[in-house]
C-alpha cells in the first residue's frame, strides 16, 4: 500500500509559553471581612463583664452584744427612712439600729412602733436571706422589749401579718432562717401575755399550710403552758380542748405532739379545780376529766383525748 505524502500532515501545535504568576491583590470583600472581624473583636472586648466585686456580708449580732446608741434622739428622726432604704446592706444596718432602740431606748421607739412593725414584716418577705434574718432578730427584740404593748401600739392586721410571716419563715427549708424564726416565736410566747396571743394563734392552727399549722400549734402549746386555770377559763377550756383534739389528727407529727402537750396541760389545770378531791380519789378526778371530754367532744375524739392521759 503506497504511503501518503508527508506534505499533507498538519503543522505541529506550538508549545504553550509559561506565564509568570503574579500575586493577586486582596479583593474588596476580603478587606471588609477583615474589618468586620476586627470590629467584632473590639465589641467582644467591650462587652466582657468586669470581674464581680467582692461579696458583701452582714454580721448577725446577738441581742446581748448590741450597745446603746450614742445619739438616739437624732437616730429616731431618720430611722424609718433608713429602714425603707432599697440598699439591703443599709437596710440591715437600720434594722440593727432598730434593735438597739428597742433594747436600750424603747420609750423613743414606742411612738413609731406600729410603723416599725410594718417595715419589719416587709423585710421578712425580702429574697435577701440576710435582710430576712436580721428582720426576724429585730422582731424578737421587739417582743422582749414591748410585750403586751406591741398589741396595743399596732393595728391588729399589722401584728397578724408579722405573726404569719414568722410562722412561714419557721416553716421554710433555709435552716438558718428557719431556726431564727423559731427562736423569735419562742420569745413571743415567753414575753407576750398568753390570752391575747392565744386568740391570734387560734386562727393560725387552721392554716392551709401544714407546716404553718404545726408551728402555730407549737406556739399555742407554749402559750397555754403559761396559763393558769383562770386564764384558761376566760378563754374557754372546752374551746382549747376542741382545738387540741383536732390537732391530734394532723398529718405532721409536730402538730400532734403539740396537741398532746396542750391536753396534758389542760388536764392538769382541770384537776386543780376539784379542790375537794384528795390524793386517794384520783379515780374520781380522772372520771371527771373523761366526763368533761365526752360532753365537749365527739365520742371518738373524746376517747383519743382520754387515752393520752391514761398512757
Amino acid at each position: 500500500m503506497p504511503l501518503r505524502p508527508l506534505d499533507n500532515a498538519l503543522p505541529s501545535a506550538e508549545q504553550p509559553k509559561k506565564v509568570a504568576k503574579v500575586a493577586a491583590s486582596p479583593s474588596l470583600s476580603a478587606k471588609k471581612a477583615a474589618a468586620a472581624l476586627a470590629a467584632a473583636s473590639r465589641v467582644n472586648d467591650e462587652n466582657t463583664p468586669n470581674p464581680p466585686p467582692p461579696e458583701q456580708s452582714v454580721e448577725y449580732v446577738p441581742s446581748e452584744d448590741l450597745a446603746a446608741l450614742m445619739d438616739p434622739e437624732s437616730k429616731i428622726v431618720v430611722l424609718l427612712d433608713e429602714l425603707s432604704s432599697k440598699d439591703w446592706i443599709r437596710g440591715c444596718e437600720a434594722l440593727n439600729d432598730l434593735r438597739r432602740m428597742a433594747l436600750h431606748h424603747s420609750s423613743l421607739l414606742l411612738p413609731i412602733l406600729g410603723n416599725a412593725t410594718t417595715v419589719i414584716t416587709k423585710a421578712m418577705k425580702s429574697p435577701r436571706s440576710a435582710l430576712c434574718k436580721t428582720s426576724i432578730m429585730a422582731s424578737a427584740d421587739i417582743f422582749q422589749s414591748f410585750g403586751a404593748l406591741l398589741l396595743s401600739s399596732t393595728e391588729d392586721n399589722a401584728f397578724d401579718q408579722l405573726l404569719l410571716q414568722l410562722l412561714l419563715k419557721a416553716s421554710q427549708d433555709k435552716k438558718f432562717v428557719c431556726e431564727e424564726a423559731e427562736k423569735a416565736l419562742e420569745k413571743m410566747a415567753m414575753c407576750m401575755p398568753p390570752l391575747p396571743l392565744l386568740k391570734k394563734l387560734q386562727s393560725c392552727v387552721n392554716h392551709a399550710n401544714l407546716r404553718v399549722r404545726a408551728k402555730a400549734a407549737i406556739s399555742m402549746s407554749k402559750c397555754i403552758s403559761k396559763m393558769d386555770i383562770e386564764v384558761m377559763t376566760e378563754f374557754g377550756i372546752a374551746t382549747l380542748l376542741r382545738v387540741a383534739a383536732e390537732l391530734l389528727n394532723d398529718r405532721l407529727p409536730e402538730a400532734r405532739e403539740a396537741a398532746r402537750a396542750i391536753i396534758i396541760t389542760l388536764q392538769g389545770e382541770f384537776s386543780k379545780t376539784n379542790n375537794n378531791l384528795k390524793d386517794d380519789k384520783e379515780s374520781s378526778a380522772s372520771e371527771a376529766w373523761q366526763d368533761f371530754c365526752f360532753v365537749n367532744l365527739p365520742p371518738i375524739a373524746a376517747q383519743s383525748v382520754a387515752k393520752i392521759i391514761s398512757l
